[in-house]
């Protein structure tokens, strides 16, 4: 008898007590607007000419959508790339050419970061300070065993683990969220040269050198770096113990991370140390300067990293356009997550899109966990959103749509997982890939959305945001929406 492959599902957008998929706000305005042009048409017609066109243009902009967007948010968006590109934000330049403080500041939604190191009984390692939201972000250095390589059994443990490693975050009220990013490219060949180079002796026979040579040019072709990095990012001020100044707050994260980084050995992850200060300068300088990846990987193998500081990793040059953004030596597309998939999948689901592929690509996780204290709250809030939809077309006379009763028994499947123990928490992912020549931009583009098709999700190409899609697949600390709360323009 075959053994079942068990199958995991259950994503849902979050949907609030609305109606037509509008947010509470959103619905009151329509009625509002629906109410007034009723009032109007009452009181006179000339009352009425005159609030008809304005209202019925505001419901048109809360319910028209294009591609899921409503138009609302479309237009608002583009205003604001308009008046940032004609201010000047979306072009940056560094270097000793440019005058003032911020000649050597990371571009954009970095330049608030700081990079400490930070020394404890654990070794050094490297913190992300972000001086505009005060989070501190630390990054694992991680190997992943592929699920290719298990049983289902073993599989199917690591993924319950996991789930168990974020229901814990829960718990956790300094930690504002988790970044697990995969980060793929061709190998460049440096690497292997240095490594069989060091190794041939100078008088050994002449076609045994040939053969080996001969190797080292045709394997950058079929071999890749991979790095596996989890970013946790704390708020130190959520913290209970209230630290009051920076040290204070390190020496908290520095308690709290052991037990983080100890339990995710059983979630199919092997934890290789903490990324130090030079490793995340590294980091960040290969993103944004793709060709000298090899130079760095040799700094790296001389431990010669430390001359690579957080001032001068970024780029000398930066151009944001709505679709892409360059910067120094390569041009790079980044995408978000759209639409997780409808049905279950299997727990190599994403295994298509997390493999190295012919150009530089990170793919990031992003999870935001509810305190446990509120997530029952949530959830049954989301449980009676869907009943109030339920109730609607029920007094409407109207059958409940397929999509309308697949969300309403998620969201209660939902409230009795978190009844049991669950973990909840806003989801997210991001893409982003990186070419060297722009004529091969087209080509890497396909390629990773034919990947997320394989991995049954939907990505959208993050237009006038491509900067902060970048940003958000560094180990910078850098989460979208708290960008929206923060950096408002």
């Amino acid at each position: 008898m075959s053994e079942q492959v068990r199958t995991y599902g259950g994503w849902r957008r979050s949907r609030g007590m609305g109606l037509f998929g509008l947010g509470p706000a959103q619905t009151l305005t329509v009625l509002i607007a629906v109410t007034a042009v009723i009032i109007s048409g009452s009181i006179s017609l000339k009352a009425l000419g005159i609030t008809v066109v304005p209202c019925a243009l505001l419901v048109a902009l809360l319910l028209v959508r294009w591609d899921g967007v409503p138009l609302s948010a479309g237009i608002t968006q583009r205003v604001r790339w308009l008046i940032g590109a004609n201010r000047g934000y979306t072009s940056y330049r560094s270097g000793v050419m440019v005058a003032g403080e911020h000649a050597w500041q990371l571009p954009g939604v970095l330049a608030p970061t700081l990079l400490r190191s930070v020394d404890d009984a654990a070794g050094s390692y490297g913190v992300v300070y972000n001086k505009r939201l005060g989070t501190m972000t630390v990054t694992l250095r991680c190997a992943a065993t592929s699920t290719w390589l298990a049983d289902s059994g073993t599989a199917a443990a690591w993924v319950s683990n996991w789930a168990g490693w974020l229901a814990n975050l829960g718990y956790l009220p300094i930690v504002s969220h988790v970044a697990i990013t995969v980060d793929t490219a061709p190998d460049q060949g440096s690497r292997l040269a240095d490594h069989v180079g060091r190794r041939i002796v100078p008088h050994g026979p002449a076609s045994a050198q040939r053969v080996l040579r001969r190797l080292v040019e045709v394997s950058p072709a079929a071999a890749a770096d991979v790095e596996t990095r989890v970013s946790i990012t704390f708020r130190p001020g959520a913290s209970p113990a209230k630290p009051g100044n920076a040290d204070e707050a390190l020496d908290e994260i520095s308690r709290t991370l052991p037990g983080l980084q100890d339990s995710l050995g059983s979630c199919g992850l092997t934890v290789l140390g903490r990324a130090t200060a030079e490793n995340l300068a590294a980091t960040v300088r290969t993103a944004f300067d793709p060709a000298q990846r090899g130079a760095v990987a040799r700094l790296t193998e001389l431990d010669l990293t430390r001359w690579v500081d957080w001032e001068t990793c970024g780029p000398v040059m930066a151009e944001e356009h709505t679709d892409r953004y360059e910067h120094d030596s390569g041009v790079s597309v980044s995408w978000a997550w759209h639409e997780a998939p409808r049905q279950n999948v299997h727990s190599d689901v994403l295994a298509r899109l997390l493999a190295p592929g012919p150009h530089p690509k990170r793919v990031t996780l992003l999870y935001r966990p509810f305190p446990a204290g509120e997530a029952a709250r949530i959830v049954e809030s989301e449980v009676n959103a869907a009943a109030f939809r339920q109730a609607y077309n029920r007094a409407q006379r109207r059958d409940e749509s397929a999509r309308d009763l697949a969300d309403r028994e998620r969201a209660q499947q939902t409230a009795r997982e978190e009844a049991t123990g669950s973990g909840v928490g806003l989801m997210s992912l991001f893409v982003t890939t990186t070419v060297l020549d722009a004529a091969d931009l087209g080509r890497a583009v396909a390629d990773v959305e034919s990947r997320a098709d394989v991995a049954k999700i939907r990505l959208r190409r993050l237009r006038a945001s491509q900067a902060a899609g970048f940003a958000t697949t560094l180990p910078c600390g850098v989460c979208p929406p708290q960008l929206s709360r923060h950096f408002p323009h």
